[in-house]
């Protein structure tokens, strides 16, 4: 078996393919290895036969359902992962301060070879095999509806702007019964309508919903909130986006503030059961409602460019 540097997993939908053939020949070189991702197949199997074929390093191009498919088959290999962020989301990309929009800038940054080893999330619920996460899972009002604000509201209005899109985002959700499980203790009985675990924090806009989560920490992050009512949510989102954001950055915090809706957490596993069925997501992707899930971390998973 030949070795080769990179193997490029790559979303045509995301990109075309002259442009980005053109840009990883000036920053790459032609030492690279090629295979386009499908509907039925969003990168594992494609990152699987990069590192059966000896691949170095495996590069995903397009957005968080891409990357966390690679990531998913690197776990525990030699193998290193690149990021080439093509999505909207891109929030492992953001996290790791990887160039947004800019695909030569990724590729010159994979090409210096500056390495971190990071943590990965684990879930299984139902039937379903175990999968992988690098950002977040949970149920309830996910990451990207909570910075759905309007941009010239937020100029105007600063973080309140929030309360406007987090009353929008959650007009729907409804309270549920919630025992959780964290690490070796016992079952808590509680109430809420959203749950984020996550293994990062920060997502679209430079909201941080998990403060203290650590790419390589060896620990999940855990936010129940339990919001009823409009002073509950503001609330929520005083704590979210001032407590917890903002004014964490400009004081120095060093832990995520609870309030009465608002609790976090952080654990090694945590199982979840819920006394209603609820939609759930991994990494923004939904994968239907489940009634138990459990999660776990497995530290230093992958080594990242």
């Amino acid at each position: 078996m030949t070795a080769h540097s990179y193997g490029i997993v790559w979303n045509p939908s995301k990109i075309d393919e002259d442009t980005l053939r053109a840009a990883v020949a000036d920053h790459l070189g032609d030492d690279v290895r090629w295979w386009a991702t499908s509907e039925e197949d969003p990168g594992r199997g494609m990152a699987e036969d990069a590192v059966a074929d000896g691949c170095a390093t495996v590069i995903a191009v397009g957005g968080d359902g891409t990357v966390r498919a690679v990531a998913e088959a690197l776990a525990g290999t030699d193998a290193a992962l690149g990021i080439v962020p093509q999505g909207t989301g891109n929030l492992l990309a953001r996290n790791l301060e990887v160039p947004l929009d800019d695909i030569p800038a990724a590729l010159r940054r994979i090409a210096q070879g500056d390495e971190r080893r990071i943590d990965l999330g684990w879930v299984r619920h139902g039937d379903e095999d175990e999968r992988a996460f690098a950002v977040m899972v949970g149920f309830g009002v996910d990451a990207q509806m909570l910075v759905e604000t309007d941009d010239d509201l937020k100029s105007r209005a600063g973080w309140l702007a929030y309360v406007e899109a987090m009353g929008r985002a959650l007009a729907g959700t409804e309270m549920t019964e919630v025992s959780v499980t964290i690490d070796e203790d016992e079952p808590q009985e509680v109430r809420g309508h959203t749950m984020l675990i996550g293994n990062c924090g920060m997502v679209q806009g430079g909201l941080r919903l998990l403060p203290d989560a650590k790419l390589d920490d060896g620990r999940l992050d855990l936010l129940l909130v339990s919001s009823e009512g409009a002073l509950q949510w503001i609330d929520t989102v005083r704590s979210v986006v001032w407590e917890n954001g903002i004014r964490r950055l400009l004081t120095g915090g060093e832990s995520a503030v609870s309030t009465d809706s608002t609790h976090f957490h952080t654990a090694e596993r945590v199982r979840v059961e819920l006394a209603r069925p609820q939609q759930f997501e991994i990494d923004g992707e939904e994968v239907g409602e489940v009634s138990v899930f459990e999660v776990r971390v497995q530290a230093g998973a992958l080594r990242v460019l």
